[in-house]
């Protein structure tokens, strides 16, 4: 299962890339109004692609067909790595099939059940992602979806990933992945969570005092 990361932070990316934990990167409006609100998303975008080589999810600001297929255009020039994300409501289906007839490799966000993925792929999506918070706080089990959705996909013709986004815990994360999602966004302290287990300190303290306990060996003259 793939991990993206859902951050502009340089010292979080460089952390999660040395650690070998991350796939790519996902930079949405949200993201750069909590983390940079006064820069120019296209300024942010071409520094992220020089400082990683990983693939980038980066959102086109429009619900306009044409502008999307525009702005969608100009976002897939800025590097090859580039994933644009489309939301995925009618208007912007002729703009999703004509970047993907293009060569654009598109993410289609809001997506919230099988119907809509499914239609997402036919559209020309490469990657649907389910917006797991969203659906759970309406009280919608993801899981079931991102099953259902992964299980439809593979009947199909359409090679297209499920990507799980919003995901609150290393409990659902397992679960997720286990009901098929071929990839999942997470924040940097989701995914700091995920490495820890409340038996993990205690194997910790257990694993420091058999070191002490062992005899040291003595030297040879």
């Amino acid at each position: 299962m793939r991990l993206y990361l859902a951050t502009l932070a340089a010292e979080e990316i460089r952390w999660a890339t040395a650690a070998g934990l991350i796939d790519g990167i996902v930079a949405t409006p949200a993201i750069l109004s909590a983390e940079l609100p006064h820069a120019d998303p296209r300024e942010v975008l071409a520094e992220l692609v020089e400082r990683t080589a990983l693939p980038i999810f980066a959102s086109v600001p429009s619900l306009d067909a044409a502008e999307i297929a525009r702005q969608g255009k100009a976002l897939s020039r800025i590097a090859e790595h580039v994933i644009v994300a489309v939301p995925f409501v009618e208007d912007a289906l002729p703009a999703m099939r004509r970047l993907s007839k293009d060569g654009v490799r598109i993410a289609a966000t809001l997506v919230h059940s099988v119907a809509q993925g499914l239609l997402a792929a036919k559209a020309g999506a490469s990657h649907v992602v389910v917006a797991v918070d969203a659906l759970e706080a309406v009280g919608h089990a993801a899981d079931e979806i991102v099953r259902g959705l992964r299980d439809t996909l593979d009947r199909s013709a359409h090679e297209c990933d499920v990507v799980a986004a919003g995901v609150p815990s290393a409990a659902r994360f397992a679960e997720l992945a286990a009901a098929g999602a071929d990839a999942a966004v997470v924040t940097p302290a989701a995914l700091r969570s995920f490495l820890l287990h409340p038996l993990t300190d205690r194997g910790v303290d257990r694993f420091l005092g058999d070191i002490s306990r062992r005899a040291k060996p003595r030297r040879t003259k």
